[in-house]
């Protein structure tokens, strides 16, 4: 079994390698993946595999950006963080998913689920179904979106509007809520729970740091190798870059 493995977390690149090792199976690694964008790339210029672990949320955008460009051979297992009601959608469409953090008996079961699969089915039938995707996308965008946050200042607890909140900003382990009127908060959530939290039809995932909101976007300007150069309301400490792979995903969500 040939197998791809699109993840841009190390641990869990090497955590999900060593499961599926741990169940026994014989399997050929072809690629390891930690973005939109390189795997837009691998999948162009190569034979697809039997199989892919795809996540959810990469750095550069979120993996159902990769089939803006690539129609994939492949079956799929999901990784996913997302909340009960969206993965429904998976067992619905028969794509499978593992919830984070992997458990052992939840890959040996997904892994059947896809053997059985190849067992039934000719490999187009198993490969990946677009009309699926499309079903799970609109199941996850009619879930409800958080409304504030809590942010605790001491001994205080503040409440700040969604509507108040202009972009969210990673920092090595911390993220940063910036406000509207330039006040930035720490906050306890990473930016892969926070795209689980937020109306996407609000906020866009810029990058590895940036999520941001449609009202905090003052310019966005063309940018060497068909890159794009967001620039913010308030302003950034450093140049907000959007990745090639990523920039018509933008440029999609400005013009909805």
């Amino acid at each position: 079994m040939k197998i791809v493995i699109v993840e841009d977390e190390p641990f869990a690149q090497q955590e999900l390698l060593r499961l599926i090792k741990k169940t026994g199976r014989e399997f050929e690694l072809l690629a390891l993946i930690d973005s939109v964008e390189d795997s837009i790339n691998w999948f162009s210029r190569n034979t697809h595999p039997d199989l892919v672990f795809l996540d959810i949320q990469l750095g550069d955008g979120v993996s159902f950006d990769i089939f803006s460009d690539i129609e994939l051979k492949s079956a799929v297992i999901f990784t996913t963080a997302y909340d009960e009601f969206a993965i429904r959608a998976f067992e619905l469409n028969s794509i499978d998913y593992l919830l984070k953090p992997v458990k052992i008996e939840a890959l040996e079961a997904a892994m059947d689920k896809f053997e059985k699969m190849k067992r039934n089915m000719s490999s187009e039938k198993a490969g990946f179904n677009e009309e699926q995707l499309q079903q799970v996308i609109k199941l996850m965008s009619s879930k409800n979106y958080k409304n504030r946050f809590l942010i605790r200042l001491g001994d205080q607890i503040k409440s700040i509007d969604i509507n108040d909140i202009a972009y969210f900003k990673a920092d090595d382990n911390v993220v940063f809520l910036l406000g509207k009127d330039g006040h930035k908060y720490i906050i306890d959530n990473t930016l892969e729970q926070l795209e689980g939290m937020l109306d996407p039809g609000r906020f866009f995932r810029l990058n590895r740091t940036f999520i941001v909101a449609f009202s905090s976007i003052k310019k966005v300007s063309k940018y060497f190798n068909s890159r794009l150069l967001v620039e913010l309301e308030p302003p950034a400490e450093e140049q907000v870059l959007v990745s090639r792979a990523r920039a018509k995903a933008l440029l999609e969500w400005l013009d909805q």
